[in-house]
């Protein structure tokens, strides 16, 4: 069975933020890749491409939360970590250095589509979220949970970034390296 159009255009644009920003998601390239009719895009997002992304936004942003919920709940703080480096190096590596974040992408594209930077902040702070309980339940107090859950996404979204930029995932192992250092640290 043939995916909806509406979840079409959300794949697409979440796929077309990640390799070329919010800037640089156009109408022309998103209907090319999601196969979508153009009246598709207002049919289903009435507020048009800012909807659109800002609804991406939210979409990916809530599969990576079901991912690191995952992970927290099945992993130690250090196999979690590892197991969320894995994910971006295989990302990052498989799109041969084009895909980043989306949720990054749209925190950076802010200035065109103001809605999309808002969920992107909710993103990050539903992550950071999500962490805190677990370097709880193993050992860090709450202040220094909080803070290493801040840490750890900022790290390593800036890692992602410096892994684009620099087309090699050594910023990536730099960052797990000194994170994962870090998480032993407070969580015994």
């Amino acid at each position: 069975m043939a995916e909806p159009a509406r979840d079409r255009l959300i794949n697409s644009a979440t796929e077309l933020v990640q390799r070329h920003g919010v800037a640089g998601t156009s109408v022309a390239d998103l209907l090319e890749r999601s196969g979508a009719a153009r009246r598709s895009i207002y049919l289903h997002f009435p507020g048009g491409m800012s909807e659109l992304i800002t609804t991406s936004v939210a979409d990916a942003g809530n599969s990576m939360s079901t991912l690191i919920e995952e992970m927290v709940t099945t992993h130690s703080p250090p196999e979690a970590l590892t197991a969320f480096v894995e994910f971006w190096r295989e990302l990052l590596t498989s799109s041969d250095f084009a895909a980043g974040c989306p949720i990054a992408a749209a925190a950076y594209g802010g200035m065109e589509i103001p809605p999309a930077r808002e969920q992107a902040q909710r993103v990050f702070e539903h992550w950071q979220e999500l962490l805190v309980p677990r370097l709880v339940t193993d050992g860090a107090d709450e202040s220094d949970a909080t803070a290493m859950a801040t840490t750890t996404i900022a790290a390593i979204e800036g890692a992602v970034m410096l892994c684009l930029a620099d087309r090699s995932t050594t910023p990536l192992d730099r960052v797990h390296t000194q994170l994962t250092t870090m998480l032993h640290a407070q969580t015994g």
